[in-house]
């Protein structure tokens, strides 16, 4: 029975003998074929024959698998910080500002762009290396990770760039240094006072903080430049007010030419206050701008109120003068109330009754005469007001306001020139 067994499974192994020659002899032609087939995309060297080599040095994949066994993703729980339950983990920041793209008064924001790098330690992605290289990754690999929840406090919104892919770095060190690079726009609140605007020097500050509760602030002086604001504010305003003295040597007849040109002046001075209170916030304080615009405004308006009162003078000089005309004859009471004063030759004495003399009488009259002596020939007796003959003056001269004015209205902006910049400047 042996016998029989023995033989049956010699005769098996006899015929099992040729099958396994025949597949290895075809194995490697379909191997062969497997590998022209992959590698048919590729290029052509010395008539046609294949460069194998490009081949065998495409291992993306592998090192994927040998980058994430390296550092042993898999192994620990990057859901929790590096030595959790212990002390905690310092982290420092590093700001690299690329740009400031805008600066905002109406909104009272600034935008920047800028690189945010973090540096801390996880032991967990520490790996042996012989040369003591870092690897640096992507953002794929930082998914995989524990990262700083660093966030911006005062943001109003922010974004990671990811033009042509997400602008993020991530470098890992053999003894397990991390740093963690990423490039942001943030557009944060400045709290801003602009009571010297626009000579004013802003200090805005960019705040990071943590879920531990540590702020890190970043202040940033900013410094305007006053020349735009000279071009597009001062320089118009000071032409406006130099414009409304051009009616001071205009003739006082010439009405429609004075009152045009303070009209004139008057609108571009409301215009111009318009379009600066336009491009700045609604704040409740006044502001320097402020200041030296509604100063100026006032100018060219009381250079206009200054027009109205020489005409309105040089009416009642005229009407004076046409009243006298039609009266050439005229008692001593109404020159009394022309000019306040009498005159002792042109009272008629007729019309009163003669008081008769006493004793009495005579002496009174004789000490009087001896204390005052008598009045000499001409005098005239006034009744002393000063603003009223004053303004009787300016009336019956009115061209001289004009002449004061051309003095008065420009030393009086000099002299507010000076002290706006003395003070501001």
């Amino acid at each position: 029975m042996r016998v029989v067994l023995l033989a049956f499974r010699l005769m098996c192994l006899a015929w099992l003998w040729p099958v396994t020659q025949l597949n290895s002899s075809n194995f490697p032609n379909k191997r062969r074929h497997k590998e022209l087939y992959v590698g048919e995309n590729t290029k052509q060297k010395h008539g046609g024959r294949v460069d194998l080599k490009l081949k065998k040095m495409d291992s993306t994949k592998s090192m994927l698998i040998k980058s994430e066994q390296l550092l042993r993703i898999e192994d620990h729980d990057f859901a929790m910080r590096p030595g959790f339950g212990g002390s905690a983990i310092p982290v420092g920041i590093d700001v690299q500002v690329e740009s400031i793209d805008s600066i905002s008064e109406v909104n009272m924001d600034f935008t920047m762009t800028l690189y945010l790098r973090h540096y801390w330690q996880d032991d967990r992605l520490a790996f042996p290396s012989s040369s003591n290289k870092s690897r640096t990754f992507d953002a794929r690999l930082v998914k995989k990770i524990w990262v700083p929840d660093v966030f911006f406090v005062h943001s109003k919104r922010s974004f990671i760039h990811d033009t042509t892919m997400e602008n993020i770095m991530l470098r890992v060190y053999p003894d397990g240094n991390i740093l963690y690079s990423v490039r942001i726009t943030v557009t944060a609140l400045c709290s801003m006072d602009f009571s010297s605007f626009p000579l004013d020097t802003q200090n805005c500050s960019l705040e990071l903080e943590s879920c531990w509760y540590n702020r890190l602030y970043i202040n940033f002086i900013l410094r305007r430049h006053i020349f735009f604001f000279m071009l597009q504010t001062y320089f118009p305003t000071m032409l406006m007010v130099m414009l409304s003295w051009v009616s001071f040597w205009i003739d006082r007849r010439a009405v429609p030419a004075r009152v045009s040109l303070g009209i004139t002046t008057v609108l571009t001075m409301s215009t111009i206050i318009t379009g600066v209170s336009a491009s700045m916030p609604q704040v409740s304080y006044v502001k320097a701008v402020d200041i030296y615009l509604w100063a100026s405004f006032l100018f060219v308006f009381l250079s206009v109120i200054e027009y109205a009162a020489v005409n309105y003078f040089t009416t009642v000089e005229e009407m004076k003068k046409l009243r006298s005309a039609k009266i050439p004859n005229y008692n001593a009471s109404q020159a009394m109330a022309f000019d306040g004063c009498f005159h002792d030759n042109e009272i008629d004495l007729t019309s009163f009754p003669e008081v008769s003399s006493t004793p009495n009488t005579e002496r009174n009259t004789q000490s009087r005469n001896s204390n005052a002596s008598a009045p000499t020939e001409g005098t005239r007796l006034r009744r002393k007001h000063p603003l009223r003959q004053n303004l009787s003056f300016i009336m019956s001269n009115s061209y001289m306001i004009d002449s004061y004015s051309r003095v008065i209205f420009p030393l009086a902006y000099l002299l507010f020139n000076i002290i706006y910049w003395s003070m501001y400047a």
